[in-house]
This record gives C-alpha cells, sequence and structure tokens, in this order.
C-alpha cells in the first residue's frame, strides 16, 4: 500500500492590541516546497510544529524559534527551513515597517 504525505500549512495570525500595528504574514508562493524528512518519513513520523518567526522590516526572516515541537527533531528542523526560505510582508506601526515576531503552525500528515 503506498502512502501519500501531507502536511498542512495553518496560520496563526499574532493579536495586536493596537489598530495601528500589523503582525506580519508570510507571502506563500516564496516558500521552499516541504520534503517530508526521509528518516520521519522512515519511522512514520507525524506531528505539528509551532514555530515563532522574527521577520524583519525587509521582510526577510531574522530568526525562528520551536514554541511547540511536533515530537519529531527531524520535523521541527525541516519546518524552520520551509519557513527560513519564505519572503514576508514585514509588519507595521503606525505605517511603517518595522521587526516583529508572528506565530505559524505547520502539521505534518502520513495518509
Amino acid at each position: 500500500m503506498k502512502k501519500s504525505i501531507l502536511a498542512t500549512v495553518l496560520f496563526v495570525s499574532a493579536f495586536s492590541a493596537s489598530a495601528s500595528e500589523i503582525a506580519p504574514s508570510v507571502e506563500k508562493q516564496s516558500c521552499e516546497k516541504a520534503v517530508y524528512p526521509k528518516s520521519a518519513l522512515m519511522n512514520e513520523e507525524t506531528g505539528t510544529v509551532v514555530l515563532s518567526i522574527l521577520v524583519g522590516p525587509d521582510g526577510a526572516v531574522v530568526d525562528s524559534k520551536v514554541e511547540k515541537s511536533s515530537g519529531s527533531k527531524a520535523l521541527d528542523k525541516a519546518t524552520q527551513k520551509i519557513y527560513s526560505s519564505c519572503k514576508f510582508k514585514p509588519g507595521a506601526k503606525d505605517g511603517k515597517p518595522q521587526q516583529a515576531w508572528t506565530k505559524l503552525e505547520y502539521v505534518w500528515s502520513l495518509s
């Protein structure tokens, strides 16, 4: 029986306390294609990774950290790799681009 790979992206918007602040948002078409890590595939690992991503005023990823692990280091690292390749619409305060954190969730599933 052949298994298909399903990877789902869910975006978690950062709540802004002020109407003048806008959270960064990912430009999905700019992201590297998700590739299921071989070791995770062989071990049939699945899970959800929640990342915090620091986006610079130019829309580039400055830093990322795993907020919630999938339970698989391979899946966590692959998720960070995917999002580090993405371009973002930067966050803004009072209409000016600024460095800001945002959270993204990625679901790895075998089906």
